[in-house]
């Protein structure tokens, strides 16, 4: 098995970040701007992803299995691209003075290849997303993400 992980610090309440990362509103403001859902314990949320052209390049649906508003939250990948079956998305949450410091996990890969990089890498995009919005109200999300290769 494979994870990804990454650490990253925001300064902004613990209370404000967990709910860019259990809200369907919070999920919209930092990584793609359609999603839907409940943002309940076992609700659903469901994200999608378009090119330029409006294309559909990514459709993806996860269980929410914690909501620990001091410590974790943690989504179940319920339908999504192949490598991500099986795999869970874990935000830690820790304050340490003035910054709540996230670590992120993207676990369970089956295996670390190319595609998983690709993740990765937009991974860390959205985080940086992620802290824009909780920091100054507004993030990346897609349709206007950072663009890193020709897969996205």
């Amino acid at each position: 098995m494979a994870d990804i992980i990454h650490r990253i610090g925001i300064k902004a309440p613990l209370a404000r970040v967990f709910a860019a990362v259990s809200t369907v509103e919070g999920v919209a403001g930092w990584w793609t701007r359609e999603t839907t859902g409940e943002s309940r314990p076992g609700g659903t949320l469901r994200v999608r992803f378009h090119d330029p052209a409006g294309v559909e390049i990514g459709n993806m649906a996860f269980t929410l299995e914690k909501l620990d508003p001091e410590r974790e939250v943690r989504w179940q990948v319920a339908s999504g691209p192949e490598e991500w079956l099986g795999t869970n998305i874990t935000f830690g949450l820790a304050r340490e003075g003035d910054t709540t410091v996230v670590l992120f996990g993207h676990r369970g890969w089956a295996r670390a290849e190319e595609f998983m990089a690709h993740c990765s890498m937009k991974w860390a995009t959205f985080l940086l997303s992620l802290r824009s919005l909780v920091e100054t109200g507004k993030g990346r999300p897609s349709p206007d993400d950072l663009k890193i290769d020709n897969w996205n």
